[in-house]
Protein backbone atom coordinates (compact mmCIF):
# COMPACT_ATOMS: atom_id res chain seq x y z
CA UNK A 1 0.00 0.00 0.00
CA UNK A 2 1.07 3.18 -0.56
CA UNK A 3 2.06 6.56 1.18
CA UNK A 4 -1.01 8.83 0.83
CA UNK A 5 0.45 11.62 -0.65
CA UNK A 6 1.94 9.46 -3.52
CA UNK A 7 -1.64 7.48 -3.79
CA UNK A 8 -1.55 6.47 -7.61
CA UNK A 9 -3.92 7.07 -9.77
CA UNK A 10 -2.93 4.19 -11.69
CA UNK A 11 -4.61 2.11 -9.14
CA UNK A 12 -7.12 3.32 -9.13
CA UNK A 13 -7.48 2.73 -12.94
CA UNK A 14 -7.27 -1.05 -12.23
CA UNK A 15 -10.16 -1.02 -10.38
CA UNK A 16 -13.54 -2.63 -11.74
CA UNK A 17 -16.39 -0.33 -12.77
CA UNK A 18 -13.64 2.80 -12.35
CA UNK A 19 -14.06 5.96 -14.32
CA UNK A 20 -11.82 9.02 -14.59
CA UNK A 21 -13.52 12.47 -15.09
CA UNK A 22 -11.62 13.94 -17.97
CA UNK A 23 -10.40 16.93 -16.68
CA UNK A 24 -6.28 18.06 -16.24
CA UNK A 25 -7.68 20.14 -13.70
CA UNK A 26 -7.85 18.05 -11.03
CA UNK A 27 -8.10 14.16 -10.37
CA UNK A 28 -11.63 12.91 -9.63
CA UNK A 29 -12.99 9.06 -10.26
CA UNK A 30 -16.37 7.95 -9.63
CA UNK A 31 -17.30 3.58 -9.05
CA UNK A 32 -21.26 3.17 -8.16
CA UNK A 33 -21.67 0.48 -6.21
CA UNK A 34 -19.48 0.62 -4.09
CA UNK A 35 -20.97 -0.20 -1.20
CA UNK A 36 -24.48 -2.07 -1.47
CA UNK A 37 -27.86 -1.39 0.20
CA UNK A 38 -27.50 -3.45 3.03
CA UNK A 39 -24.14 -1.58 3.87
CA UNK A 40 -25.54 1.94 3.29
CA UNK A 41 -28.57 1.04 5.62
CA UNK A 42 -26.53 -0.13 8.53
CA UNK A 43 -24.10 3.47 8.15
CA UNK A 44 -27.79 5.39 7.77
CA UNK A 45 -28.74 3.65 11.28
CA UNK A 46 -25.49 4.62 12.87
CA UNK A 47 -25.49 8.18 11.54
CA UNK A 48 -28.84 8.79 12.70
CA UNK A 49 -28.19 7.64 16.31
CA UNK A 50 -25.07 10.25 17.09
CA UNK A 51 -25.64 12.87 14.47
CA UNK A 52 -24.56 16.80 15.71
CA UNK A 53 -24.45 20.05 14.24
CA UNK A 54 -21.47 20.04 11.15
CA UNK A 55 -18.31 22.56 11.96
CA UNK A 56 -16.42 24.19 9.74
CA UNK A 57 -12.72 25.32 10.11
CA UNK A 58 -11.47 28.30 9.74
CA UNK A 59 -15.36 30.35 10.79
CA UNK A 60 -15.70 32.84 8.16
CA UNK A 61 -19.01 34.73 9.60
CA UNK A 62 -21.82 33.08 7.44
CA UNK A 63 -23.46 30.93 9.79
CA UNK A 64 -25.85 29.49 6.51
CA UNK A 65 -22.23 28.51 5.12
CA UNK A 66 -22.45 24.53 6.40
CA UNK A 67 -25.63 23.32 7.44
CA UNK A 68 -25.81 19.71 7.66
CA UNK A 69 -25.25 17.25 10.85
CA UNK A 70 -22.07 15.13 11.19
CA UNK A 71 -21.47 12.11 12.82
CA UNK A 72 -17.90 11.07 13.88
CA UNK A 73 -17.94 7.33 12.84
CA UNK A 74 -16.66 4.93 15.43
CA UNK A 75 -13.35 3.23 14.27
CA UNK A 76 -13.56 0.52 17.13
CA UNK A 77 -17.03 -0.81 15.64
CA UNK A 78 -16.51 -3.83 13.85
CA UNK A 79 -18.63 -2.82 10.85
CA UNK A 80 -17.53 0.49 11.24
CA UNK A 81 -13.59 -0.99 10.70
CA UNK A 82 -14.59 -3.46 7.44
CA UNK A 83 -15.91 -0.24 5.33
CA UNK A 84 -12.98 1.93 6.78
CA UNK A 85 -10.85 -1.31 5.23
CA UNK A 86 -12.73 -1.79 2.08
CA UNK A 87 -12.03 2.05 1.31
CA UNK A 88 -8.20 1.97 1.78
CA UNK A 89 -7.87 -1.02 0.27
CA UNK A 90 -9.86 -0.05 -2.99
CA UNK A 91 -7.32 2.95 -2.76
CA UNK A 92 -4.45 1.66 -2.06
CA UNK A 93 -3.40 3.61 0.65
CA UNK A 94 -2.12 2.45 4.02
CA UNK A 95 -4.59 3.13 6.37
CA UNK A 96 -2.32 4.47 9.21
CA UNK A 97 -2.88 7.94 6.70
CA UNK A 98 -6.62 7.81 7.04
CA UNK A 99 -8.80 9.82 9.07
CA UNK A 100 -11.41 8.07 11.06
CA UNK A 101 -14.79 7.97 8.57
CA UNK A 102 -17.28 10.82 8.78
CA UNK A 103 -20.87 11.04 8.41
CA UNK A 104 -22.81 13.32 7.14
CA UNK A 105 -27.18 14.40 7.10
CA UNK A 106 -28.64 16.82 4.67
CA UNK A 107 -31.71 17.58 5.37
CA UNK A 108 -34.49 19.74 3.32
CA UNK A 109 -32.39 22.90 2.62
CA UNK A 110 -29.26 22.07 3.90
CA UNK A 111 -25.96 22.37 2.12
CA UNK A 112 -22.13 23.47 2.00
CA UNK A 113 -21.31 25.93 0.10
CA UNK A 114 -18.13 25.85 -1.98
CA UNK A 115 -15.15 24.92 -0.27
CA UNK A 116 -12.19 22.57 -0.09
CA UNK A 117 -11.24 19.84 1.75
CA UNK A 118 -7.57 20.94 1.98
CA UNK A 119 -7.00 23.02 4.72
CA UNK A 120 -5.78 26.51 3.75
CA UNK A 121 -2.10 27.08 4.72
CA UNK A 122 -2.91 30.96 5.66
CA UNK A 123 -5.81 29.94 7.52
CA UNK A 124 -5.78 30.69 11.45
CA UNK A 125 -6.40 27.37 12.37
CA UNK A 126 -3.71 25.20 9.84
CA UNK A 127 -1.64 24.37 12.10
CA UNK A 128 -4.04 23.18 14.85
CA UNK A 129 -5.24 20.74 12.08
CA UNK A 130 -2.45 20.13 9.74
CA UNK A 131 0.84 19.87 12.92
CA UNK A 132 0.74 16.42 13.22
CA UNK A 133 -0.26 14.44 10.43
CA UNK A 134 -0.01 17.22 7.47
CA UNK A 135 -2.46 18.12 4.64
CA UNK A 136 -5.38 16.01 3.24
CA UNK A 137 -4.32 14.61 0.24
CA UNK A 138 -7.13 12.41 -0.93
CA UNK A 139 -11.41 12.52 -0.51
CA UNK A 140 -13.15 9.66 -0.84
CA UNK A 141 -16.81 10.09 -0.48
CA UNK A 142 -19.77 7.60 -0.78
CA UNK A 143 -23.26 8.21 -1.14
CA UNK A 144 -25.38 6.50 0.65
CA UNK A 145 -29.01 7.18 -0.22
CA UNK A 146 -30.79 8.95 -3.07
CA UNK A 147 -32.84 12.07 -1.81
CA UNK A 148 -36.14 12.54 -3.81
CA UNK A 149 -34.82 16.20 -5.08
CA UNK A 150 -31.46 18.11 -4.71
CA UNK A 151 -27.85 17.61 -2.72
CA UNK A 152 -25.61 16.77 -5.75
CA UNK A 153 -22.18 17.27 -5.33
CA UNK A 154 -21.06 20.49 -7.75
CA UNK A 155 -17.20 20.80 -8.51
CA UNK A 156 -17.25 24.42 -10.05
CA UNK A 157 -14.09 24.72 -11.73
CA UNK A 158 -14.89 21.96 -14.23
CA UNK A 159 -18.41 22.52 -14.55
CA UNK A 160 -19.37 18.95 -13.60
CA UNK A 161 -22.76 18.17 -10.93
CA UNK A 162 -22.38 14.71 -9.54
CA UNK A 163 -25.79 13.07 -8.59
CA UNK A 164 -26.32 11.14 -5.15
CA UNK A 165 -26.63 7.28 -5.97
CA UNK A 166 -27.36 4.94 -3.23
CA UNK A 167 -23.35 3.44 -3.23
CA UNK A 168 -21.70 5.87 -5.07
CA UNK A 169 -18.30 6.65 -4.59
CA UNK A 170 -16.22 9.87 -5.60
CA UNK A 171 -12.63 10.08 -4.95
CA UNK A 172 -10.27 12.78 -5.69
CA UNK A 173 -6.54 14.24 -5.21
CA UNK A 174 -7.00 17.77 -2.89
CA UNK A 175 -3.29 18.34 -4.26
CA UNK A 176 -2.08 19.02 -7.95
CA UNK A 177 0.81 17.57 -8.94
CA UNK A 178 3.36 19.70 -7.44
CA UNK A 179 1.82 18.59 -4.36
CA UNK A 180 0.54 21.58 -3.36
CA UNK A 181 -3.56 22.30 -2.42
CA UNK A 182 -5.58 22.95 -5.78
CA UNK A 183 -8.29 24.68 -5.90
CA UNK A 184 -9.80 23.71 -9.09
CA UNK A 185 -11.27 20.81 -6.09
CA UNK A 186 -13.36 23.27 -4.97
CA UNK A 187 -17.31 21.89 -4.58
CA UNK A 188 -20.29 22.55 -3.31
CA UNK A 189 -22.85 19.76 -1.37
CA UNK A 190 -26.02 21.42 -3.20
CA UNK A 191 -29.11 22.02 -1.12
CA UNK A 192 -31.65 18.84 -0.75
CA UNK A 193 -35.14 20.21 -2.32
CA UNK A 194 -36.68 16.75 -0.86
CA UNK A 195 -35.99 13.61 1.28
CA UNK A 196 -33.05 13.65 3.09
CA UNK A 197 -29.17 13.13 2.13
CA UNK A 198 -26.62 10.80 3.60
CA UNK A 199 -22.95 10.54 3.38
CA UNK A 200 -19.84 8.99 4.26
CA UNK A 201 -16.36 11.14 4.08
CA UNK A 202 -12.74 9.62 5.00
CA UNK A 203 -10.00 11.88 4.27
CA UNK A 204 -6.16 11.18 3.67
CA UNK A 205 -3.13 12.91 5.43
CA UNK A 206 0.59 13.16 4.08
CA UNK A 207 1.52 12.01 7.24
CA UNK A 208 0.19 8.62 10.01
CA UNK A 209 -2.82 10.15 11.28
CA UNK A 210 -2.78 10.96 15.38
Amino acid sequence: MSHAANACPDVLMTRPGIQRFPSRALTLFIKRDFLDAAECAEIIERIDARRRPSTIADANGDAYYRTSETCDLEPADPFVAIIDSKISAFAGIDPRYGEPIQGQRYDVGQEFKMHTDYFEPSGADFMKYCAVAGQRTWTFMIYLNEPEAGGATRFKTVNKIIQPERGKLLCWNNMDEAGKPNPATMHQGMKVRKGAKYIITKWYRERAWG
